[in-house]
């Protein structure tokens, strides 16, 4: 997949990224971020539209209230390098917090539920589950789409279980895919044009190593560990409690199709 990448940026620094949208990433780098969580800034009638506040960093909370006036801030999902400044950065601007109305956070309630298909600020959500439950992308004018992590541009998304449902994910994906977007403004990772390509290869991946997953099943019970030891060779040590998760959501979905069985042990056998 052909994957982008951008320089390091400079922390706490404004960015105009299309006319009306503006970044600023937070400090909070790492494998699963890379250089960090992107805060998008959109302008409208009533003031700036924040989408994903970031982390809870002060500097960062510090930066994107001084971009203001805020008069909202929207959440795509509610993972806490998404969610952290949300309280933050409501009580030093007053702007309430939108969001999908059952969080995957437990102990975080939007203050204005959003559903698939309502305009908040000049944008409508979509209703986008699989890497979250509560995930939402929000569609902009001109083809411009903020995904959040359902897709990036720097890299894959993990899908995570109980929460994480790769069938969701795909699905999702294949929606996208029947959209016209043009620019995909994601949560992390730099601006993704003519994104149907990249979504295209990634329902690929998805289904080639699905393939694969199901492929490693015999009579023998394999543990997810084992699957990732033999798919995923030359693997980060960082990222393998990821891709067992991963690997996970790929078997929980051959088994909600009839294809895998999980035994009592907890090994899986090809149904």
């Amino acid at each position: 997949m052909a994957f982008l990448s951008e320089p390091a940026p400079e922390y706490g620094t404004v960015v105009n990224v299309v006319p009306g949208v503006r970044r600023i990433v937070a400090p909070n780098p790492g494998p699963m971020t890379y250089h960090g969580t992107n805060t998008w800034l959109v302008e409208g009638d009533d003031g700036v539209t924040v989408i994903d506040p970031g982390p809870d960093d002060e500097a960062h909370v510090a930066a994107v209230a001084a971009a203001g006036p805020v008069a909202r801030i929207l959440l795509t999902h509610t993972h806490p390098d998404h969610v952290g400044a949300a309280p933050a950065l409501a009580a030093a601007t007053g702007a309430p917090i939108l969001g999908w109305g059952q969080p995957w956070l437990k102990s975080f309630a939007p203050d204005q539920d959003v559903a698939d298909g309502d305009m908040v600020g000049g944008l409508m959500a979509l209703h986008t589950p699989g890497h979250a439950s509560d995930h939402l992308c929000f569609i902009w004018r001109d083809g411009v789409v903020f995904t959040g992590d359902h897709v990036m541009s720097w890299n894959t998304s993990i899908v995570s279980p109980p929460d994480g449902d790769m069938a969701a994910y795909m699905a999702g994906l294949r929606m996208m895919l029947g959209r016209g977007d043009t620019l995909y403004l994601g949560g992390h990772g730099p601006p993704l044009a003519e994104p149907q390509a990249l979504v295209r290869a990634m329902l690929g991946h998805r289904q080639a190593r699905e393939a694969a997953v199901l492929g490693t099943l015999g009579g023998a019970a394999m543990t997810t560990a084992a699957i990732v030891e033999l798919l995923y060779c030359g693997l980060d040590a960082r990222l393998k409690k990821a891709a067992e998760r991963t690997v996970l959501a790929h078997l929980l979905k051959l088994v909600m199709e009839g294809k895998a069985l999980i035994r009592d042990d907890g090994g899986v056998t090809r149904a």
